[in-house]
């Protein structure tokens, strides 16, 4: 809940800046900036997403936007399952699993996000965590195209605690593990395996040598263009 009109001035030195990338870039501002995001940014490199949205496509939903809607101004992905909305709005797994097929009924790509509290880390349950919620939030017919999954822990979200890079290869590879017994090799290969929690300038280079993470999810670090474009820098020349 972060941004205003103005703000958006800071999409405008990132599209400049890596106009040329050679990487998918994607910012999801809150719903009002969506549409005046898109139409500024028309003909760039960058994506507009959201971070929400209703699991039904239509109906007497007062305050909520469905997916459909997201797609008719031009959204290409939505975030489902974030921990805040884990959190603050209670929802469940299969309200997640819900929600991302949603997102594919109206033809978008889902950033579903799982992760472990903080209690849950220090009871070493890490793992039994993000195979329940992989199991449970996920749906059938899962693919590269419509599916990307952000590893959270949920006490690295604004804290400025990061794992440690053995933590974090430990869980994507846990969850590329996962995939790759649900789905099949070629599918689980070609998914996309975010890492988000304080990735900023400092860690991000570090991060993207881990061998099962792919990009990144970005939270505070993506307010201003000077604190998000080394993120960006850090994952092209990982790229490269």
């Amino acid at each position: 809940m972060n941004g205003s009109l103005r703000q958006l001035d800071e999409l405008d030195q990132i599209a400049q800046q890596h106009a040329h990338s050679g990487i998918d870039i994607l910012v999801c501002p809150p719903a009002p900036l969506i549409a005046p995001a898109i139409t500024r940014l028309n003909g760039s490199a960058l994506q507009i997403g959201a971070q929400d949205c209703h699991a039904e496509p239509a109906g007497a939903h007062t305050g909520d936007v469905s997916a459909a809607i997201l797609a008719d101004v031009g959204a290409t992905h939505v975030i489902t399952g974030h921990s805040e909305r884990r959190q603050n709005h209670h929802e469940t797994d299969d309200i997640v699993c819900a929600k991302t097929r949603a997102v594919w009924r109206a033809g978008l790509t889902a950033i579903l996000c799982i992760g472990e509290s903080a209690a849950q880390r220090k009871a070493d349950n890490t793992l039994d965590i993000i195979a329940a919620q992989l199991s449970g939030s996920v749906p059938d017919g899962s693919t590269p195209s419509n599916l990307v999954i952000a590893y959270e822990p949920i006490w690295a979200i604004g804290t400025g605690l990061v794992p440690t890079l053995d933590q974090i290869e430990e869980v994507h590879a846990f969850i590329r593990a996962r995939v790759k017994h649900r789905f099949g090799a070629d599918i689980a290969n070609g998914m996309r395996l975010l890492y988000g929690g304080s990735v900023n300038a400092t860690n991000a280079a570090k991060i993207f040598t881990l061998p099962d993470v792919d990009g990144a999810l970005v939270g505070g670090a993506s307010l201003k263009a000077a604190d998000f474009s080394p993120v960006i820098s850090a994952l092209e020349n990982s790229a490269a």
